[in-house]
């Protein structure tokens, strides 16, 4: 193969905007939170088309197959085209979401522990007022 048809993991998921730099990418690729192939990765490895990898970023998990390679980073319309991701990996993406969502709903709702000094003058307050 030449250099043309291979390039280092870090710098394609630098060039499909997975990462903002190419040392974010280069740090979780050397983290694990990148997979090739269902195994470990090191930064200097080479990716080809028709590799699949497997990116967590944060709290999503992106599941790809890799369709073209490409050593600089363009536009996110040309970014989109190097890589197709599984359906799979969209839904769970999506399930996801909407339980972070929901989460974040009823963390509202809840109360936030055992209510302190001030707290506790308030509510005092506010039941001897309904007592008058």
């Amino acid at each position: 193969m030449t250099e043309q048809e291979k390039i280092r993991i870090d710098k394609w998921l630098w060039a499909a905007r997975f990462f903002k730099t190419r040392s974010l990418a280069a740090k979780a690729v050397a983290g694990g939170h990148v997979h090739v192939n269902d195994g470990r990765a090191k930064p200097a490895r080479f990716v080809i088309p028709g590799d699949s990898l497997r990116i967590r970023r944060g709290e999503e998990e992106y599941v790809v197959t890799v369709l073209a390679l490409a050593g600089k980073r363009g536009p996110a319309v040309e970014a989109a085209k190097l890589y197709l991701e599984t359906e799979a990996s969209i839904q769970a993406r999506e399930l996801q979401k909407q339980q972070r969502r929901l989460g974040a709903a009823a963390d509202l709702l809840a109360p936030l522990g055992r209510p302190n000094k001030r707290n506790r003058r308030l509510i005092r307050n506010f039941i001897r007022k309904d007592e008058r």
